[in-house]
């Protein structure tokens, strides 16, 4: 496995808490140097980028954030290759959340409905569709030109306060904003959240998805950690963040995409659902806004790392080929931290033709088209993002047919159907 790695100058370490502003941060999780999680490389020798990948916990708030934080031009450059609408289950959760809210608040046709990070249009085609204009905001320019092909709207610029007052001076006021994986992923998040009251018309309505930070430690959810998500958010840390930036948390849902997040309901009055008191409640309950819930944390990850390497390596010397499913950012972290490269997998099939060709990085397993899967015809596949999994087992039946079977590594490492 090449194992080099090249610092980096374009990372900050930061001095205060990106919620409350304090300075006491306490550090729970250490995964040292890693690469970007999107960061594929076009070549199988030249050393990657890194950075570190550093949790802390804020002992006033407790908010779970990354000390460190790198340059985002770094991160969503021309070179970020993710695109929504490859992932059925993302499209799925993204037509439900836009009927959901529009059965619910019922904005009248033609009002705006704006998604930050809006990708490739995946979410506001919907909202189109159902008579709502729509504008999309995201700062990749490769999903950005997909999302205008589509006829989506679609600023490319990085969202906060000034953009916010800009649109809103403009007469462009949300009606309804979706803001979809995205909060985690901001720099100055208090800026972000000034944008978000700036835009957000008067009786407009806010909606925000997340990974819920009391399902990551849960299950042990390590590679939902990664730079580009700088926060890890319990339901108290939020009602703290928007509070103090003159919003109202009111109602939450928890729903089970990316192995567990929550759906916040963000509105310029006070009127809290009983169901969000309750979640309060519990999590004050459990010490989820507490360092301590860190505590066994590290423990269960190295369970996860020993339990999987040690099956990869019972079944190769059973003669098993194995390859892995899914160049997604999940995957990179996994296999960075658990040291699995070609010595243990041949190759990582992905749907997604932007990046066939490259290389996962640091540990340089080549991508390529899922069509290899039944030409290589390896034994065994790793599903990486196993988040995912039934989606992708579907999509593979032909694989399976042929006597192919699966590995997940999370929760438990197992081969399904064993």
């Amino acid at each position: 496995m090449n194992i080099a790695l090249v610092p980096s100058a374009d990372c900050r370490t930061i001095t205060a808490c990106r919620c409350c502003g304090s300075g006491s941060l306490l550090t729970v999780f250490d995964m040292g140097l890693m690469p970007a999680s999107d960061g594929f490389s076009a070549s199988a020798v030249a050393p990657d980028r890194a950075w570190p990948l550093e949790v802390v916990s804020c002992t006033d708030c407790g908010l779970a954030q990354l000390r460190h934080t790198v340059a985002p031009e770094r991160l969503f450059s021309a070179e970020y290759r993710y695109f929504s609408s490859f992932t059925a289950a993302v499209v799925a959760n993204a037509e439900a959340n836009v009927a959901s809210a529009i059965a619910r608040f019922r904005p009248p046709p033609g009002a705006l409905a704006v998604e930050l990070a809006s990708n490739d249009g995946y979410l506001l085609r919907h909202a189109r569709a159902a008579g709502l204009s729509v504008l999309g905001i995201d700062p990749a320019p490769g999903p950005v030109a997909a999302a205008r092909a589509a006829g989506i709207e679609t600023l490319q610029a990085f969202f906060g306060e000034e953009l916010g007052r800009a649109l809103a001076a403009e007469g462009r006021q949300a009606s309804l904003l979706f803001a979809n994986n995205v909060l985690a992923h901001v720099a100055e998040t208090r800026d972000f959240v000034r944008g978000i009251r700036a835009l957000l018309a008067p009786g407009g309505t806010a909606i925000l998805e997340m990974p819920y930070l009391r399902d990551l430690l849960d299950a042990g959810e390590f590679d939902t950690i990664y730079h580009e998500h700088l926060c890890y958010f319990s339901l108290t840390a939020l009602d703290e963040l928007f509070r103090r930036e003159g919003l109202s948390l009111n109602d939450v849902e928890r729903i089970p995409i990316h192995g567990g997040s929550i759906r916040i309901f963000v509105q310029h009055g006070r009127a809290p659902r009983p169901r969000l008191t309750a979640l309060l409640s519990e999590e004050r309950a459990i010490g989820l806004d507490r360092p301590a819930a860190f505590d066994r944390f590290a423990d269960h990850v190295d369970r996860l790392r020993r339990g999987l390497c040690s099956l990869l390596d019972r079944l190769r010397a059973e003669g098993a080929r194995i390859a892995a499913y899914g160049a997604a950012a999940k995957g990179t972290i996994l296999l960075n931290h658990f040291g699995i490269g070609p010595e243990r997998l041949l190759w990582v099939a992905d749907r997604n033709p932007h990046k066939h060709g490259l290389f996962v990085p640091r540990v340089k397993l080549p991508v390529v088209p899922v069509e290899r899967i039944l030409q290589d015809a390896p034994t065994h596949l790793l599903i990486l993002p196993w988040n995912h999994a039934e989606e992708i087992m579907r999509q593979q039946s032909a694989f399976a047919a042929v006597g192919g079977r699966f590995i997940l590594p999370i929760p438990e490492p197992a081969v399904i159907g064993d």
